[in-house]
This record gives C-alpha cells, structure tokens and sequence, in this order.
C-alpha cells in the first residue's frame, strides 16, 4: 500500500476519534461532526424557499388539521426540542410524501392525506418527521457521509493500485460498495429509528398507535409508493417496517392508556 493510502486511513481514523458523540432518544450512541446550529439556520433558509417557490395548501380546514397533530406531537416535547421553533408547510401536491428538515422544519405534500386518512394515521408521519429532527439524523447522516467519503478514496485506491492508477471504474465500484453497504443501511437504521421514536410521541399525545400498522398497509397498497428491493433503498420496506411496529405496540399502547386517562384525547378534525 503506497504511503499516501496509508495516510488517508490515518485521517479517517483521526476523523472517526475528533468527532462529537450524542443520543438519539431511544438511547443508541452516534457521532456527528457538524454543528446543529448551522444545519438549522440551513433548513430555514430552505424553507423560505419552499414557501417562496411552492404550491401551498391554501384551505383552511386542511391547514387547521395538519397543525392541529402537528401541535399535540410537538407539545409533548421537552427541553430543547420543546423550545425549538417548529415550522409547518403544507405544499399542495399529490406526492404522497413528508419530509422534515434541521430545525423543525416540516414539510407535508398534500397527496399524503390520501393514504394518511384520519388523525391517527396522520400522527404515525408527523411522529416520524418530529423524530429525525430530535434525534438529530441530518447530523448523523452528513456527518457520516463526510467521514464514509475518505473510505471511498482510500478503497478506490487500493482497487486501482495506487494514487496515479486509480481509474474511474475503481472510483465507482468503491463509491457503490459505499452506497449499497454503509449509506443505505444506515439510512435505513435511521428510518426504523424514527419510527418508533415516531410511534412514542403519537402514543405519549394520545394518538392510538395502532394506526401505524394501518398507515403502512395502506401505503404499501398506495400506486404512489415505489418499490425498490430494500437493499437498494434507503428505507425499509412496508412489510419491514409493520412488523417493526407490531413488535412495538405492546409498550406503546401502555403508554397511549396513560395519555388517555391523563386527558390527552387530540380531536383533530378534517
């Protein structure tokens, strides 16, 4: 191995031992290399731009429903999560589709209402956006794709025999072992993530979370949704993601008692 791919494994490891270590909610250890603060002055300026440039729902009754589960997730936050500016727009197009971005920024497309068909189910997506934002995962996820680039570089030559052989088919043959091996599946890790963090915060505000299972069954009927073979996807598969949700129903439904009898019964109506 040449002295210059010695060095760039020396930087990923010097990379892997600086970075800052956190937890995610469910208690699972990451590391992120970026600062929160940035990534969320970032994700208000994009979000200016979607309310700038975007097609936004303007029915009342639609916005007042969305916020209204938006508002009952969100209040049951505490600490930092509680105090930050949460951000809600609903873009007026028939993907059947929601997104979040640092900061509280969450983005819904109204075609999510289609499969999403009532309080419950609608609870079961804003659950999960809220969780990628408490959890932190567009930290993890860029931090982690800064510090995976180096082990392309570094795979990509040893593949083409050093720094002045390295050929453009190593290069892509280490950057798809990085998709396909570390990227996706990380990003599936945190999907499945989100969804029982997901599923806590619509319990924990009185949604039943049973409904989850339904809003998967009726997305996987959903001709809106792709399907991909899961190792080639960055979310788990429908099927992956209900047995999740089944396995997690016994302690989240003790929690939805709870909530019910401390008096959190959201009525949002569309």
């Amino acid at each position: 191995m040449s002295s210059l791919s010695k060095r760039l494994i020396s930087l990923m490891l010097v990379a892997f031992i600086v970075v800052a270590c956190s937890s995610t909610p469910t208690g699972r250890r990451q590391l992120t290399l970026k600062s929160d603060a940035a990534l969320a002055q970032e994700g208000a300026r994009q979000m200016a731009i979607i309310r700038a440039n975007s097609p936004l729902v303007q029915d009342r009754a639609t916005i007042d429903y969305v916020s209204c589960v938006a508002n009952a997730i969100v209040e049951t936050l505490e600490g930092e999560d509680a105090a930050m500016y949460w951000e809600l727009a609903i873009v007026n197009q028939p993907d059947v589709n929601a997104f979040v971005m640092p900061g509280g920024k969450i983005v819904v497309k109204s075609g999510i209402l289609t499969v999403a068909q009532n309080q419950h189910q609608l609870a079961a997506v804003l659950g999960h956006e809220v969780a990628h934002v408490t959890a932190h995962h567009a930290n993890e996820r860029a931090s982690r794709g800064e510090i995976t680039s180096y082990g392309v570089e570094v795979l990509a030559l040893i593949l083409g025999g050093g720094w002045y052989n390295r050929t453009q088919g190593a290069y892509g043959a280490a950057s798809a072992l990085n998709t396909l091996g570390i990227m996706n599946p990380f990003s599936r890790m945190q999907e499945s993530e989100a969804d029982v963090i997901g599923l806590e915060y619509m319990a924990r505000a009185g949604f039943d979370p049973r409904e989850s299972v339904e809003l998967w069954q009726n997305m996987n009927n959903s001709s809106e949704t792709t399907k991909v073979p899961e190792f080639m996807s960055t979310h788990p598969s429908g099927e992956t993601r209900i047995e999740s949700m089944v396995q997690h129903l016994p302690e989240m439904l003790a929690l939805y008692n709870e909530a019910q009898a401390q008096g959190r019964n959201p009525d949002c109506q569309r």
